[in-house]
């Protein structure tokens, strides 16, 4: 299926081969992977390579080998083209807001894009609004809950009209009202996402889900199937005894 635009056709993510090491220690193993789904889940427990695969997507980190293309560009390679293409939230808004003031927060990514200062003006005035957040526009990051941080990054990346969303375990340290407000926001978004998380119950609904384990894909496939394997498994590692190995 060929690319469309922003928000308005498949965009397909295409790994080949790709692998990475850390410290002499493999992280991910000989990935390859070709998809143009719309909502992607990727599932895994700690250090299974959820997060590498994450910054590998968004053309934050280059695999030592194989390659990364998401909507054909090389994000490793061609690093405007991955900002205009890719956005990413991570897991702590904090080490994502640089700046004092969410109009501050929102405007930058426009101009790193080259948008004048009346151009970022006019984005950040109609993404504010979108969201029903407009007396947000001077507030204070630093005064913001973990939520609202959580939500200002999210802002930010929309405001920057991405082909596609990563979602770095976006719900972590929220508590339950807060993740369903978050959850109302990241499911307007148009655009393809690729939500990554140790849970499962996170991507009921996805129309694909790729479960990592130990820097491979155990399983990819329609979500429901590979969730209900996903939590088969780790019901079955929960119920043994070895403590060395629950610490994955």
């Amino acid at each position: 299926m060929a690319d469309g635009g922003n928000g308005r056709g498949t965009v397909r993510i295409a790994l080949d081969g790709v692998t990475l090491s850390r410290a002499g220690r493999p992280v991910l193993q000989d990935v390859s992977l070709s998809t143009d789904a719309r909502r992607i889940g990727v599932l895994g427990r700690n250090g299974s390579g959820k997060t590498t695969l994450a910054r590998l997507l968004c053309g934050l980190i280059s695999p030592d080998k194989g390659t990364v293309r998401v909507g054909g560009i090389d994000v490793a390679r061609d690093r405007r083209a991955a900002l205009r293409t890719v956005g990413i939230l991570f897991q702590n808004p904090d080490h994502q807001i640089i700046f004092p003031t969410v109009t501050e927060e929102l405007t930058f990514g426009l101009t790193q894009m080259g948008q004048d200062k009346a151009q970022a003006a006019r984005t950040v005035s109609r993404v504010l609004s979108d969201f029903g957040k407009r007396h947000w526009a001077e507030a204070a990051t630093h005064s913001l809950s973990h939520g609202q941080k959580q939500l200002v990054c999210l802002m930010a990346v929309i405001a920057m009209a991405p082909r596609v969303v990563i979602l770095d375990e976006p719900f972590s340290g929220l508590d339950l009202v807060t993740r369903l407000q978050l959850g109302a926001y990241l499911a307007r978004i148009d655009a393809t996402v690729v939500h990554i998380t140790h849970d499962p119950q996170a991507l009921r609904g996805y129309d694909l889900a790729i479960w990592l384990d130990a820097g491979e894909i155990a399983q990819s496939g329609a979500a429901p199937g590979v969730i209900d394997a996903y939590v088969a498994r780790m019901t079955e590692l929960g119920a043994g005894d070895d403590l060395s190995d629950l610490a994955g």
